[in-house]
């Protein structure tokens, strides 16, 4: 057997047979787990209840240390009970599993200074003779990303950064988005933790990665021989990528008002689903090359310019309806200046010039306060080249549709033509659906707990790799510095009523562009 043929298996299910991949099955190595921004609500609402919800389904590694790191000041057991009372929330709360969990769990009150650091390496070289966790650690930021040099600075001058001397294991450091608010920010953050650590040992966490829906995108093209001879400029008129928010910004203006649509979506989230979209198959489904081939797709999306205009449309939502409720307009958010010309939605058109795509508009679209929170993929077939109906049928034949829905439903839908029954010649467009939820049973790790296990495992697969992070910024910093700087910076600025599907025109875009996928 092949390597390949060695590290996946296959299952007979219900009379289907699954492949899997055999390395998943593997144990984990024991590990201690440091939350920097112990306190904070990343780790109440996210973290803590996806370690939870892993060690019920028994995914964790055996021994595992949790230790939470703030400047708060509390012991063991206030962390534990501050903990439970998020982790209540959970509709299968199992209150002796709880205990059971908890006990894995460790507080470290500390400043971001040296002497604390110092004593933080203490304190877990005590952890791991105590359980058993072989000094390897991971290090999780969850913490403003001002902190993020600081951290990783403090890291490094208290030893923690090192691996396999002095009977350390390995030390790997988990960084949330975002990374930098442009391009000469985000190689200044990197230089700052590449000061310390290797790339290997960095992880850049981008949630959206790990959703199966988004996972299954290179499935779904690279595991069936029936679509990637088809996903090419011959075939393709035009691809429409939506991450639409029903919410405002709640109680984030800080943030909000600082990065704006583009840094909070575009960047990081938008770009990672059209490189998924438009790679080539890597030679082998390993973490490097399937991350050189987004690299390169990133690489060769074709420098923006604001004209023509229709390459770019901003809004910032007004008040309005959503849900059937009154809602507020973006300038009146609590935090929010009243002049602000922060841009809330946009829509985006990009080109990849490579042989695949060359000509093929890529759409992306998202804001918040819009209709719906809808996620999705929309490959748009060209028409038939010819009809030979055109003689028979007064209306066009409309053109094939490959909708990959992520949110709120997560499936698959292929529209197609077919004949009504009867003696007359009428076509209509059906639906061949496929339905994650009418097909798969039992409860799936959610995306945060994915990326907590593959930074465990050591697999970068799901992460952001530095040479990506800068090929994002090199594309879209000139964009922000036209729609930042640029004298006509009002003008670009479209309002739009809370509860539609963005300002006038480019809603207009949206429905044509996502079809069904607008009226959801």
């Amino acid at each position: 057997m092949t390597e390949n043929q060695n590290s996946s298996r296959f299952e007979k299910d219900a009379g289907n047979y699954r492949f899997c991949d055999a390395r998943a099955v593997g144990q984990l190595e024991p590990c201690t787990i440091v939350i920097f921004g112990a306190s904070g609500d990343l780790t109440s609402r996210k973290l803590l209840p996806a370690l939870f919800r892993m060690y019920c389904a028994g995914g964790l590694p055996h021994p595992v240390t949790v230790v939470g790191c703030a400047r708060s000041r509390m012991d063991n057991d206030k962390f534990r009970r501050y903990l439970k009372e998020s982790a209540k929330q959970e509709t299968d709360f199992d209150d002796h599993l709880w205990q059971e969990f908890a006990a894995h769990l460790h507080y470290f009150a500390l400043n971001y200074d040296e002497t604390s650091f110092r004593q933080l390496a203490d304190h877990l070289r005590e952890l791991d003779i105590v359980t058993g966790t072989g000094g390897n650690r991971l290090f999780h930021l969850a913490v403003p990303p001002s902190l993020y040099g600081t951290i990783g600075g403090l890291l490094g001058g208290a030893g923690l950064n090192r691996e396999n001397i002095e009977g350390s294991g390995w030390a790997r450091i988990v960084v949330e988005k975002p990374f930098g608010r442009d391009l000469v920010s985000a190689v200044q953050l990197d230089e700052s933790l590449r000061r310390h650590f290797h790339e290997k040992q960095i992880f850049r966490i981008d949630h959206y990665l790990a959703k199966d829906t988004v996972q299954n995108v290179l499935m779904l093209r690279f595991a069936n021989a029936v679509f990637e001879p088809l996903w090419n400029r011959n075939f393709i008129d035009h691809v429409g990528i939506i991450a639409a928010e029903s919410l405002g910004i709640g109680k984030r203006a800080g943030y909000y008002e600082e990065s704006g649509v583009i840094r909070d979506m575009f960047q990081n989230h938008m770009l990672q689903l059209l490189a998924l979209t438009a790679m080539e198959p890597p030679s082998q489904f390993e973490a490097e090359r399937v991350r050189d081939e987004k690299v390169k797709v990133l690489r060769s999306i074709r420098p923006f310019s604001l004209k023509p205009d229709d390459n770019l449309v901003l809004g910032q939502y007004g008040e309005g309806i959503v849900d059937g409720n009154a809602v507020t307009g973006y300038r009146r958010e609590e935090g929010v200046d009243p002049q602000s010309l922060t841009p809330t939605f946009a829509l985006m058109r990009l080109f990849v010039d490579n042989w695949r795509w060359k000509g093929v508009p890529f759409y992306l679209v998202s804001g918040k306060r819009l209709k719906s929170k809808v996620t999705s993929i929309v490959i748009q077939f060209r028409e038939v080249p010819h009809t030979l109906f055109q003689n028979i049928l007064a209306a066009r034949i409309i053109a094939n549709r490959l909708e990959l829905w992520i949110y709120p439903e997560e499936g698959i839908r292929l529209s197609f033509q077919a004949k009504d029954p009867g003696p007359r010649l009428c076509l209509q467009t059906r639906t061949m659906d496929f339905n994650y939820r009418d097909n798969f049973a039992g409860p799936g790790f959610d995306p945060y707990a994915k990326m907590l296990l593959d930074a465990m495992a050591g697999n970068q697969m799901l992460f952001w790799r530095q040479d990506a992070v800068e090929a994002s910024w090199e594309l879209l910093t000139p964009i922000l510095h036209d729609c930042e700087v640029c004298r006509g910076r009002a003008t670009l600025l479209h309002p739009y009523p809370a509860g539609s599907w963005g300002p006038e025109g480019a809603s207009a875009w949206v429905e044509r562009i996502i079809g069904s996928g607008a009226e959801k």
